[in-house]
């Protein structure tokens, strides 16, 4: 079974690749780039509608190339205000063949203030990650979570749980989608 991505990160290639393994046999995950159509650091629902979004653009790309696909994941990493306290999360949105949705989310870390400043300015979390740690493309390796959790969470194990609970509609077609 063929499953597109959203993009080329290897992060959230390898993170569909094992979630998806846990509910299906022969799967091949392909990359391929495509824009979220949001800002670089989406805020609240942005974070959904840039997930879905990419989700969307693999479905025509699907569609006008004849790949065969079964389903098309977009992965967006945001910042969401709750509680008076701003948290880094990711929101995964599936779309299969038929069209249907579901979304998942990660859990939610919170950010300091010294890093939210910076994101509210219109740095990527990625960025100011890179900054703090004086690394290279952190958001490729264990992310911010790796740094905020001394290393016991990474980027990868984040998007798992996310992409597991994207499944739950397709896990139970019947109860979410009509046209089953």
């Amino acid at each position: 079974m063929k499953v597109l991505v959203g993009s080329k990160n290897p992060v959230k290639t390898e993170a569909v690749k094992e979630a998806f393994s846990i509910y299906f046999d022969k799967i091949e995950i392909i990359g391929v780039d495509v824009e979220s159509q949001v800002s670089h650091q989406p805020i609240g629902d942005e974070t959904f509608i840039g997930a879905k979004n990419r989700a969307l653009k693999l479905f025509e790309i699907n569609y006008q190339q004849k790949l065969n696909s079964k389903y098309f994941i977009g992965i967006e990493g945001g910042i969401i205000n709750q509680f008076n306290k701003w948290f880094a999360f990711g929101c995964m949105c599936i779309i299969d063949e038929n069209k249907n949705c579901g979304f998942g989310l990660s859990p939610h870390f919170e950010l300091p203030k010294i890093v939210v400043d910076k994101l509210l300015e219109g740095k990527e979390l990625g960025e100011v990650m890179d900054e703090i740690q004086n690394e290279e493309n952190t958001k490729q390796k264990h992310g911010a979570v790796g740094y905020f959790t001394n290393g016991k969470m990474n980027r990868k194990e984040l998007y798992i749980e996310g992409l597991k609970v994207a499944l739950v509609p397709f896990l139970h077609s019947k109860m979410f989608f009509e046209n089953y």
